[in-house]
């Protein structure tokens, strides 16, 4: 068990005093760069710098051959072949690719699609694009808060929910905001029973959970970089080149870059980052999630402990076990009854967590995730995000969970002297 003893709870002060400030918990909305991805990537700054396009000379060979690796690195971390590999500039550019890219080309065969209310902005807003040119879309409901499988969506329902004129389906494989991971195996089986083409956003899973696109059965999978501690800037799709070919109609025409499905001068440096952090982050998966899973642990134990009127959302978290199989590791999402979410990240300025998608902080609208999860609009301001990853320590952890306690605790004050 991982609960704070008597002495652990004495000794958070004098570890406190130690932390470097602030603590970093919002690894879901982006990572820190790996200095061993930097070391790879520095060359191409400033030496190797040429444009891989450039055929004529050794620097655009010099380029082109480290894009190349870096494909293969990627393709190898999702079960792909290299060609099937379209570098972007992040998992936005690659939903709205997908999703757009299918719409346009067999937008004469069919004009429904398919999707999941607790989907990223990156995959709702392009298929709330396509409503407005025609297309009609069905986002299906999730499993409720206090459900044995909250957050996944019922399969029964799926696969009623697709028509003869379904022309594409997109679910993501693992949640940003509550971490839920949905069955892609079984979803991918239906669709490939009706005939319909699946895209995944695995933006959050890459790396971070076994990934094979073969096995799950894709034919579209979005990600970026910079949720695995490579560059920002830099993503990929996944396009299926056989059994059978899956094609697109690009978003913008150029130079006929990526086999003329993504336009541009490649991003040579972040591509080669984004190489190396994929294979770091395969090759230290297993023990990685390990730890990671253990501080997630600590973390919720240690607030369950030190906070009253708090709750978790999303799958069930079991410290000890291992739960990875329907959340993601670092994952912890949490309501703090009695204060405001904004409030209370504001008050914590040497912690930083969020409140939901880093894509979405802009909008003020309480989380379509919580609110998919059946949450009143109250619980929903009142929660917070957590994102454990590599570089974070029991110390930290330790600071996070007192820092946290003392800011509901002041708060909560304030608010019954209102």
């Amino acid at each position: 068990m991982l609960l704070l003893s008597s002495a652990q709870a004495c000794s958070v002060m004098s570890i406190v005093m130690t932390v470097k400030t602030p603590v970093y918990l919002d690894n879901h909305s982006t990572t820190a760069v790996d200095p061993r991805v930097v070391e790879v990537m520095l060359p191409f700054f400033t030496q190797q710098f040429g444009n891989a396009g450039s055929s004529s000379h050794a620097y655009g060979w010099e380029a082109k051959d480290a894009v190349d690796r870096a494909r293969q690195q990627v393709a190898q971390a999702i079960g792909a072949k290299a060609r099937e590999v379209i570098f972007t500039s992040g998992a936005t550019e690659s939903n709205n690719l997908a999703v757009r890219g299918i719409a346009d080309w067999l937008g004469k065969k069919g004009r429904h699609l398919l999707s999941v209310v607790s989907e990223h902005r990156a995959t709702l807003d392009p298929l709330d694009r396509l409503t407005r040119r025609g297309y009609e879309v069905t986002l299906l409901p999730v499993h409720p808060h206090g459900h044995a499988s909250t957050g996944q969506i019922c399969l029964n329902r799926f696969a009623d929910a697709i028509r003869d004129d379904t022309i594409l389906v997109s679910v993501m494989l693992a949640n940003n905001e509550i971490g839920v991971i949905q069955p892609l195996a079984q979803i991918s089986e239906i669709c490939r029973e009706r005939d319909v083409i699946l895209h995944c956003d695995a933006t959050q899973a890459i790396g971070k959970m076994p990934v094979d696109v073969t096995e799950l059965g894709i034919d579209l999978m979005s990600f970026s970089a910079h949720k695995l501690y490579g560059p920002k800037g830099v993503g990929a799709l996944y396009v299926r080149g056989r059994s059978p070919q899956t094609r697109l109609v690009p978003l913008f025409d150029g130079g006929g870059q990526e086999r003329g499905v993504r336009s541009g001068t490649l991003n040579v440096h972040g591509i080669v980052g984004f190489g190396a952090a994929t294979e770091l982050a395969i090759q230290e998966m297993n023990p990685e999630r390990t730890r990671v899973s253990q501080l997630r642990d600590r973390l919720f134990q240690g607030i369950q402990a030190a906070v009253t009127e708090c709750t978790l959302n999303g799958p069930l978290i079991i410290p000890g076990s291992d739960t990875t199989h329907s959340r993601l590791a670092g994952n912890l999402n949490m309501t703090f009854r009695l204060v405001e979410g904004e409030s209370l990240m504001m008050s914590m300025g040497d912690l930083a967590v969020s409140s939901g998608s880093a894509c979405t902080s802009a909008n003020p609208e309480p989380s379509h995730v919580l609110r998919a999860l059946g949450l009143p609009d109250d619980d929903v301001r009142a929660s917070l995000r957590f994102g454990v990853g590599r570089f974070n320590t029991e110390q930290e952890i330790d600071f996070a969970i007192e820092t946290l306690a003392g800011a509901v605790k002041r708060l909560r004050a304030l608010s019954s002297m209102a």
